[in-house]
Parts: structure tokens; C-alpha cells; sequence
């Protein structure tokens, strides 16, 4: 089964190592219909402490690093300065 990679916004860089990421996708309300934006935020591994905040990231799932870490950063597609 292949790895999933989503891309999203870092919100924190505070921690060393590890940014939090905001993915944010889209979907239809099974019910209701309406198009709703839900956010989800994890922890990812930035070895170098090269991501700041604002930075758009991709993110690419990997072994449990930690208690709350279970991705990795492979790229920054946007710098955010």
C-alpha cells in the first residue's frame, strides 16, 4: 500500500525538530449536501529546522517517531519569506 502525502500550511515551528502542519480538505456533507472545510493538524519531522511558520510543506506518512509524530517533510513548495 503506498505511503499517503498530503500538503499543508505549517502553523508551528516552535518544537525542535518537528513543525505542526494544517492540511485542509474539502468534502460533501452526506447528508446535507453543503460543501464542508475541515482541518487537521499533524506532527511532522523537520530534521534540519529548515520550515517556518507559513511555509507550504508536503508531508509523507512514516514510522511513529514519537508519542504524536507519524510524518516526515519531503519538500517546501512555498516559502512563506
Amino acid at each position: 500500500m503506498p505511503k499517503k502525502i498530503y500538503a499543508g500550511r505549517v502553523v508551528s515551528d516552535r518544537m525542535d525538530k518537528t513543525v505542526v502542519v494544517a492540511v485542509t480538505r474539502t468534502f460533501q456533507h452526506p447528508l446535507y449536501k453543503k460543501t464542508v472545510r475541515k482541518i487537521t493538524k499533524f506532527k511532522a519531522h523537520d530534521e534540519g529546522n529548515k520550515c517556518r511558520m507559513g511555509d507550504t510543506v508536503q508531508i509523507i506518512e512514516s514510522r511513529p517517531l514519537s508519542k504524536d509524530k507519524r510524518w516526515e517533510v519531503i519538500k517546501i513548495m512555498e516559502s512563506e519569506g
